[in-house]
């Protein structure tokens, strides 16, 4: 897979989303900070990166 194109035209974007019926509201809060924080440094320890 390759990428060929990127679309830049804002109208043309903002149509796309209207038509998947996505959303920029978030069904639940971002995790905090101090939260994200551990899941790095317990994937760290891990040697899992992602």
């Amino acid at each position: 897979m390759k990428i060929i194109s990127f679309i830049e035209n804002p109208a043309t974007i903002d149509r796309i989303i209207r038509h998947l019926k996505f959303s920029f509201q978030a069904e639940r809060p971002p995790p905090s900070h101090v939260a994200h924080q551990e899941l790095l440094m317990a994937a760290e320890a891990s040697g899992e990166y992602f």
